[in-house]
C-alpha cells in the first residue's frame, strides 16, 4: 500500500516457514527489500518497524540479523513484541512504514 509518498508493508514473513529463526528473518527481510524497491523506496527510508516474534527467546538471533540489515545511521523507530502468528510455523513477521525515495 502506498499513500502520501509513504509505503506500508504489513504481514511480511519468511519464504520457508519451516526454517529456523535466522533463516526466516533473512528471507523475510529480503522480501521487504524487494517490496521497498518496487514501491520506489529502500531500507534507509524506513520510518518504523514492528516485529512480531512467536517466542521472545528468538529475540537475540532475530536482532543480530536485523542489526546487520539496517543501514548504519538509519535505524527506524522499532517495536518488537511476542505474538501468536496466524500460521504457527512462522517464527517472525514484520510490518514496515517507509518513505518513498525522492526522484533524482
Amino acid at each position: 500500500m502506498i499513500h502520501n509518498n509513504t509505503v506500508y508493508l504489513c504481514g511480511q514473513v519468511a519464504k520457508d516457514k519451516h526454517s529456523d529463526i535466522t533463516t526466516q528473518t533473512i528471507t523475510m527481510l529480503e522480501e521487504v527489500d524487494g517490496l521497498l524497491v518496487q514501491a520506489g523506496s529502500r531500507r534507509d527510508n524506513i520510518l518504523s518497524a514492528t516485529i512480531y516474534l512467536k517466542d521472545m527467546g528468538d529475540y537475540d538471533a532475530m536482532n543480530l540479523v536485523w542489526d546487520n540489515w539496517v543501514p548504519t545511521g538509519h535505524a527506524p523507530a522499532r517495536a518488537c513484541v511476542q505474538a501468536a502468528i496466524a500460521e504457527p510455523e512462522y517464527l517472525v513477521e514484520v510490518s514496515i512504514v517507509a518513505a518513498i525515495t525522492p526522484a533524482g
